[in-house]
């Protein structure tokens, strides 16, 4: 028995009809809204590389490959992914009155998609309960205090799921009872609906069959407005995702060969500097806010949100698609609503982030967080002149002797006193010191052990001495891309005067600035972690080191290991058993030094770097190792801060000191 039947006089395909018509217009409305809020953003050239992007849509989307990796969450939510997927056959036959089903039929094929339905449907029921006790009875801590919005939506498809059990069912009983055995579901509901008599039985299959419409339909009114449109929004998410290598920041002006335009030849009449309108982010960082499925990944993930500041990585990307859905009318119109984006963020949220890309590292649909505050702090800076008072201190330092000390460039060569190395003078590698290896008395000591053990192995390298100046880094994660641009064109000039390709450093933001982003100032060389450098020296054996015998935990910085994605080299050339902090790797915490918040105050209920301090001090270690300048600073205070005297010590001192040829 089946409710395809008249209706008080009317045609039931006519009742579907005119619901479908409601539904899927409400729904494409709604979605095409969407779409042309997104395109009042900047070109984004994301249309490359197409077998690499279909390879990645088919893995990370459909394949849910980040998704799976919260175990409890993530496979739940990829089994009602999966079993949703099913949905779609019931959507189309919504807006063909039933016809799709009879095409099957006519091609024979009827019996196999009924199979592929029940699985999917009874896959996405198991994940949907999962969900509901995960929601309900577990209740993680970020999603106490949710809205009711998530259970509801659950509970909604958990009932389409169940009437189009129920309806399939029906369909099976009869004087003859028939049972489909492509339907194993169906025949289970079957089974149990065979002890009621006629009518009730199509009683049930008719309320069940309208149930299931009425669901769908209002499920396809719902998606757009809510958290449900990652439904449609992570596939061109996943699909347009960012090729480049991670956190490389854009030039200002790009030539027709996407280089980096001169500072002294850009068209300032056509220039955007940062973000401060709706229209002034890409395409594709508007499009993120509808593929943010609020798992909240990125902020369990994040340094400034466990630290109690104000910023929240997933609020950031909301905050984007609901200032859109806000003022859409205005915006499309080409007006600006009186509240900015920044007002939106709120400047305490912007400055409170590290860079460290947890978040989008972290995130199942690749939404791209950090740009957004890193492009609104270019507005801060470059347009309205607001933004922390240290800052300015570090511009002006930067400005005028090129590092963020203000010491004399004079004096950044003279960390190599008594060691006799080549300066300024063309050899295999260079060793860019940066500027805490060149000014910073504790990391002095960095530069010294990294240098002695250079030429402990034979090594041919030389430093800049004084032609060396600051990377740019601090001034270019604090919004000041002019004065960024200015020391890369300077660094880049000096570096290819030399001649040299090869470029060692002990700092990794020198490794990521240098190696990723001076390609586009005209820069591209070969450059190596002083880890890297070490590791392979030591395994060819031409520094003979005897393995540690202190307890050592090793602190991989943000920039060296989850954005560098070295994580191995720096253990390898420590050799020895390591004592692993819980969150080591990619998946590193950040010590919060990043994102030039070193050179910032910090004010929060507790610090970055004293919680990462509290998870080094939880593995018993006698010595925290790291392999980062700005981390030796973090950790040495955040140790300090938690009344712990555990050592602080670089990869290359700790080489230094375990060196055989020196016992």
């Amino acid at each position: 028995m089946d409710p395809f039947h008249d209706y008080y006089g009317v045609e039931w395909y006519l009742i579907l009809l005119v619901w479908s018509a409601i539904a899927l217009g409400s729904h494409f409305y709604q979605v095409g809204t969407v779409v042309r809020l997104i395109r009042l953003g900047k070109d984004d050239d994301r249309f490359n590389s197409w077998k690499q992007r279909l390879s990645e849509f088919l893995v990370d989307w459909l394949g849910q490959r980040k998704v799976v990796q919260d175990k409890m969450a993530g496979y739940a939510h990829a089994m009602i992914f999966w079993g949703f997927l099913m949905l779609v056959s019931d959507i189309v036959d919504l807006g063909t009155g039933g016809l799709f089903q009879e095409l099957l039929s006519r091609i024979r094929l009827d019996g196999i998609w009924n199979l592929v339905v029940d699985v999917g449907y009874a896959m996405a029921a198991i994940g949907i309960i999962i969900a509901l006790y995960r929601r309900l009875v577990i209740r993680p801590e970020k999603l106490k205090g949710s809205s009711i919005e998530g259970p509801l939506i659950l509970l909604a498809i958990l009932g389409i799921i169940l009437t189009a059990f129920i309806v399939e069912a029906g369909n099976m009983i009869g004087e003859d009872s028939n049972y489909n055995s492509w339907e194993p579901i169906g025949v289970l509901f079957a089974e149990q609906m065979e002890s009621m008599n006629h009518e009730t039985v199509a009683n049930v299959v008719d309320i069940s069959y309208w149930i299931h419409m009425v669901l769908i339909g209002g499920f396809l009114i719902e998606i757009p407005q809510t958290k449900h449109s990652h439904l449609i929004g992570t596939i061109p998410n996943v699909m347009f995702q960012d090729h480049s290598p991670m956190a490389t920041m854009n030039p200002m002006q790009t030539d027709e060969n996407d280089v980096a335009v001169k500072t002294d030849d850009l068209d300032f009449d056509n220039l955007t500097l940062g973000v401060n309108k709706f229209a002034d982010f890409t395409w594709r960082q508007l499009s993120d806010g509808w593929a943010c499925t609020a798992c909240a990944r990125c902020q369990d993930v994040c340094p400034a949100y466990n630290s109690g500041k104000t910023l929240n990585p997933m609020q950031i990307v909301m905050d984007v698609k609901d200032y859109g859905r806000e003022h859409s009318s205005l915006l499309l119109a080409g007006k600006e609503p009186g509240e900015t984006i920044i007002d939106r963020f709120t400047s305490d949220a912007i400055w409170a982030c590290t860079t460290c890309y947890a978040c989008v590292e972290a995130c199942p649909v690749h939404i791209e967080h950090v740009p957004k505050l890193t492009d609104t702090r270019r507005h801060l800076v470059m347009e309205a002149s607001d933004f922390p008072e240290e800052l300015q201190n570090l511009f002006n330092n930067l400005e005028r002797n090129s590092n963020p000390w203000g010491l004399g460039a004079h004096t950044r060569g003279d960390w190599a006193e008594g060691l006799d190395l080549k300066i300024g003078e063309p050899a295999e590698y260079l060793f860019f010191v940066g500027c805490a290896g060149s000014f910073d008395d504790r990391n002095k000591k960095v530069s010294r052990a990294t240098a002695k053990l250079l030429k402990e192995a034979g090594v041919d390298f030389s430093i800049l001495g004084e032609m060396e100046t600051c990377n740019g880094d601090p001034a270019r994660r604090a919004g000041n891309e002019f004065l960024f641009q200015m020391m890369a064109e300077t660094n880049v000039d000096n570096l290819n005067s030399l001649g040299t390709l090869k470029i060692i450093t002990a700092c990794p933001h020198c490794f990521h600035t240098i190696g990723k982003e001076y390609e586009k100032y005209g820069g591209k060389y070969e450059v190596y972690h002083h880890s890297q450098i070490l590791n392979e020296l030591r395994q060819k054996e031409k520094l003979k080191i005897k393995d540690f015998e202190d307890k050592v935990t090793f602190h991989d910085p943000c920039y060296l290991g989850r954005i560098g994605g070295e994580t191995e080299a720096p253990r390898n050339a420590l050799g020895g058993e390591l004592i692993e902090m819980e969150r080591h790797g990619t998946n590193s915490f950040c010590c919060g030094g990043g994102g030039a918040r070193v050179w910032m105050e910090e004010d929060a209920d507790k610090r970055v770097n004293e919680i990462r301090a509290k998870e080094a001090s939880k593995t018993g270690a006698d010595c925290v190792a790291v392999g980062c300048p700005f981390c030796m600073t973090m950790m040495s205070d955040g140790l300090k801060s938690i009344g712990e005297n555990k050592q602080v010590k670089d990869i290359s001192e700790i080489l230094l000191e375990n060196l055989e040829a020196r016992t």
